[in-house]
């Protein structure tokens, strides 16, 4: 049919009786390079999103889907040309750079695939512990730069006076990020953390394109990809003053926000068992999970997101005597931990404060060496803005002037909330 020239759009799951589709897609592409291909995957893993970019697919529709939006994407690609073909990469499914199948991360993953082979700068928004230098580390290692170093500076971790250098370098003694990492990637970690001075000399750095080393006059080419990531909320401190509203908008060319672990619960079945293999790949003894104690780790509340959820499946790696991880083994090390927080019974509706407080004194226990980034108040704030609002809006099925009225507050200042949290509206569909 294509060969006949039959057909305006291609529609098609990547595993087929005879195949994967996407194996044949460039030459599909080759023979009609005009012809837009759809494909649809149950995989739902950030490589299946990377290779039907690669290969040059049209879009890439991770099931379940919604059929409107199967019909909406046929009648884009009918009205519009298909992008150009890139060289196809192989399978690497067995060492995936991400876990999760979840719809939220199915997200994470189209918005990746496009951006493999570009330059553009990248803003990677999440709390801690949800895999930013994960994303930051995939983007690197699958796009154009993946021959050349991947260097990484968290700007938390350094005393202010220490940045201008560790970035720049100083002529004689030390050599800069900037240089280390030249035709490869800079990741940023944490930029929300830089003083203003050293913003606005990397500011002078990406609107010139070259950097000087303190203590030196000549200056260099700075032949980077930058990718910056932060779990604070960037606006609140470009209004506070503390950060600059032009480097933002240099930063933050693409934006990509991780989803917390509350957010993606599925995920963490997919999780705990990669991080079992992990640990028997570095030596300990092999281990698998029950399903009843995945059923109890997806009732948690993981404040440390991904991060503590890998923490605990290596202390269970280590301290479970048996090849089965079973649920009494998980919830007797649950009941371990300080301040575990439990579930409020139905008669309880009190409690709500003193759960907030429980998982708080969670959240400062696991900053054992010191205290919490700064912050703090605002971070907290959003936790609790986020699901309130999210759930009203459920409860309402997208109506936000009745949302507005739910929460006592006017429709502008939920409108900017939304936006500032960015949370997905859908209406008329009731998800509670």
């Amino acid at each position: 049919w294509v060969e006949e020239g039959e057909g305006d759009v291609i529609v098609t799951d990547v595993m087929m009786p005879d195949g994967d589709a996407l194996d044949i897609l460039p030459a599909i592409r080759k023979k009609r390079p005009d012809l837009p291909v759809v494909v649809m995957s149950a995989q739902n893993t950030v490589m299946t999103a990377i290779r039907a970019n690669e290969a040059g697919a049209y879009e890439y529709l991770p099931k379940p889907f919604d059929l409107k939006d199967v019909l909406s994407t046929v009648n884009k690609a009918l009205s519009q040309q298909a992008p150009a073909v890139h060289p196809e990469i192989k399978k690497q499914e067995d060492n995936l750079p991400l876990i999760g199948r979840s719809a939220a991360m199915q997200d994470v993953y189209r918005v990746m695939a496009r951006l493999m082979n570009t330059d553009l700068g990248v803003m990677i928004s999440g709390s801690s512990g949800t895999g930013k230098e994960l994303v930051a580390r995939a983007l690197h290692n699958f796009g154009h730069r993946k021959a050349k170093p991947f260097v990484a500076i968290n700007m938390a971790a350094l005393p202010s006076e220490a940045i201008e250098t560790e970035l720049f370098g100083r002529s004689g003694t030390s050599i800069g990020k900037f240089e280390k990492a030249d035709g490869g990637t800079l990741f940023l970690d944490e930029v929300g953390d830089m003083p203003l001075d050293a913003q606005t000399r990397l500011l002078r750095v990406l609107q010139e394109g070259e950097f000087t080393p303190l203590g030196e006059t000549l200056a260099r080419r700075a032949d980077v990809r930058i990718i910056a990531a932060t779990h604070q909320d960037l606006r609140t401190l470009i209004n506070e003053g503390k950060f600059r509203e032009d480097l933002y908008y240099r930063l933050n060319v693409v934006p990509i926000r991780l989803p917390a672990l509350r957010e993606r619960i599925e995920d963490i079945p997919d999780l705990a068992r990669h991080f079992l293999r992990q640990a028997e790949a570095n030596g300990l003894a092999r281990k698998t999970i029950a399903a009843d104690a995945l059923d109890i780790l997806k009732k948690q509340i993981w404040p440390g997101n991904v991060r503590e959820l890998e923490n605990m499946m290596q202390r269970l790696a280590v301290l479970c005597p048996d090849e089965i991880i079973t649920g009494k083994i998980v919830s007797q090390e649950l009941s371990a931990r300080p301040m575990v927080q439990e579930t409020a019974s139905a008669n309880q509706p009190h409690q709500l404060s003193k759960s907030i407080e429980q998982h708080l004194r969670r959240y400062f226990d696991l900053h054992t060496d010191g205290l919490p980034p700064p912050g703090l108040y605002d971070r907290i704030l959003k936790e609790v803005e986020l699901p309130l609002i999210a759930l009203s809006l459920a409860a309402t099925r997208g109506n936000q002037l009745k949302t507005a009225d739910l929460l006592g507050i006017n429709r502008n200042t939920l409108r900017k909330k939304i936006k500032d949290l960015d949370i997905q509206v859908t209406r008329g569909k009731k998800l509670m």
